[in-house]
């Protein structure tokens, strides 16, 4: 008697998720494919990121618009340009060679085109957030198409529901892969946790040091990796200092968890985030440097966190943060956060005014002129 399962009777077996969908779409941009987004079934954007093209893709990709497209470009980098647009920008592309399009899309001293409109909608960020999820700068070469069949008809196609689903869940699914005991310099045998899920099914770190009480509220520090400051002691940033004194104060707390999230350069991915510092070494600060390459201040997301959390068993928490905005958003993702514990790093004359930034521009709790003066 034959008991196999009948496949193709169970085509749900292997049914594409929203999550998956957007995973691949993902994967489509950085791979300097174009993607179809779809809205309603009916309103379609046929969109590729800069930053992946090529000038061969390019003119393939102008080809099949029929000198329809434009350059999309995020409200940040609009500001840079000189132009208000709380949704972006359209800049006509017919006419424009592919050499010419860095100059608009992230390079500092770009003068405003003339025939730049405020004509960013839904479509125009959806297709940013494809691109956020693919760790490629904001910058979108793309066109709408019309009713019937088009030269993107070959694409992958993405509705905009499974995009705002996906992206969403994708934040949130994430399932313990394995647990290991570590000793750790200065802090001791710790346990870490290791995590799989998000875009991609990357790997997330919780380190657990002690044995925290996981009834009351438990001390965490939500660190964001940064391979330059934690790895190779960057003075540019606090961040080594942050992450090597944060595990120390769980320690001296009696045990808390810290969670190593995999979002380089505030979430910007490792690419952006060295185009940025290039331009701090010019002389903008962090923010303003991120602005000229379309992103906002903070482009990092929590869900990651919140759901690992909830997997340790952690409601309550006390988080060791200088950043009023991480303990909102970590409220926003489920989490209660009932204090905060303050984490140093050590000033250096390359990163104070990188933390000058953080209190006068992003709200972080530093004086730096007291950390300064405690130093001497």
């Amino acid at each position: 008697m034959n008991t196999s399962p009948n496949l193709t009777d169970s085509p749900s077996l292997f049914a594409e998720t929203a999550a998956i969908a957007c995973e691949r779409a993902a994967a489509e941009l950085r791979a300097g494919r174009p993607v179809v987004v779809v809205v309603d079934g009916n309103r379609r954007l046929a969109t590729s990121a800069l930053d992946s093209s090529t000038p061969a893709s390019f003119d393939r990709f102008a080809r099949a618009a029929g000198q329809q497209h434009y350059l999309f470009l995020t409200a940040p980098r609009a500001q840079t340009l000189g132009i208000e647009a709380p949704h972006g920008i359209h800049v006509p592309l017919a006419g424009r060679d592919f050499a010419s399009l860095p100059a608009l899309a992230y390079l500092r001293d770009a003068t405003a085109p003339d025939d730049a409109s405020a004509a960013g909608n839904d479509l125009d960020a959806a297709s940013v957030e494809i691109a956020r999820l693919g760790l490629l700068l904001p910058a979108m070469i793309s066109v709408e198409l019309g009713d019937g069949g088009s030269q993107f008809d070959g694409c992958l196609q993405l509705s905009l529901d499974d995009l705002t689903h996906g992206a969403a869940q994708a934040g949130q699914d994430y399932e313990l892969v394995t647990r290991s005991p570590v000793p750790l310099r200065d802090v001791g045998m710790s346990e870490f946790a290791v995590f799989r899920g998000g875009v991609a099914q990357r790997d997330q770190v919780a380190v657990i040091v002690g044995t925290p009480d996981l009834q009351g509220a438990v001390p965490v520090r939500v660190h964001s990796s940064c391979l330059t400051g934690d790895l190779f002691g960057s003075l540019k940033c606090d961040c080594g200092d942050q992450l090597r004194r944060g595990l120390r104060t769980l320690k001296e707390l009696g045990g808390g968890i810290l969670l190593y999230l995999d979002q380089e350069g505030r979430g910007t991915g490792i690419a952006a985030k060295m185009r940025a510092y290039g331009y701090q070494h010019e002389g903008l600060d962090t923010i303003d440097a991120d602005a000229q390459l379309g992103f906002s201040a903070d482009e990092r997301r929590y869900g990651s966190a919140a759901a690992m959390l909830r997997a340790l068993g952690v409601q309550r928490i006390q988080l060791l943060t200088n950043n009023p905005t991480k303990v909102q958003r970590l409220r926003n993702a489920g989490i209660e956060v009932v204090g905060c514990v303050p984490v140093t790093g050590e000033i250096t004359a390359e990163n104070e005014q990188y933390l000058r930034t953080k209190a006068e521009r992003a709200g972080h709790h530093l004086d730096v002129d007291a950390l300064i003066m405690a130093a001497q």
